[in-house]
């Protein structure tokens, strides 16, 4: 019984995010209305830039969530809070599937090793949408410091964001 993340095939996996990404409780990825060649189309914008990754969260065989990553340095959310020199910006999602029932600690944290993994990490910052009481609650879970709230307009979404941030003294508790 395992957690493994590996990078998203954009085209092998493209069903399978389009499923969760549609999903009405995934409304704050923004991506409820597209279609499947949409989705593939994001992955595959998303795999040619350097600044950008994404992962598929494995357990037991089974893919049960998405965590993507950040450079603030280079992204536009980065524009948002006070930057720091090592920050990884973190998005996930967690599918709602009976695989990751009670285990969506051992997921996250599996998820936290690897980007505290990467070359250069210091800290994780997650900006969830505030109105997504799951997400906040999740990052409250895993000890997260709560950052400020802010009026976020990117070019992608415009979302009421509450930042959190875990630097590698005070990682995922559980």
């Amino acid at each position: 019984m395992s957690v493994s993340l590996r990078p998203v095939d954009p085209v092998a996996d493209a069903a399978l995010l389009h499923g969760w990404v549609t999903e009405e409780r995934a409304v704050f990825w923004g991506m409820t209305e597209c279609d499947e060649a949409r989705v593939r189309e994001i992955y595959e914008y998303i795999d040619e830039q350097e600044h950008l990754a994404a992962y598929l969260f494995v357990l037991d065989g089974t893919p049960v969530g998405l965590l993507q990553t950040y450079d603030p340095a280079v992204d536009e959310i980065g524009e948002w809070y006070d930057r720091r020199p090592g920050d990884v910006g973190v998005h996930l999602l967690l599918a709602a599937v009976p695989e990751r029932a009670g285990r969506t600690a051992e997921v996250v944290a599996a998820g936290m090793e690897l980007v505290f993994g990467l070359p250069g990490c210091t800290r994780v910052v997650l900006e969830p949408d505030a109105r997504n009481a799951a997400s906040v609650a999740l990052m409250e879970r895993i000890g997260a410091e709560r950052g400020p709230l802010v009026a976020m307009r990117t070019s992608i979404a415009e979302k009421p964001a509450q930042f959190f941030f875990l630097d590698p003294n005070r990682r995922f508790e559980g």
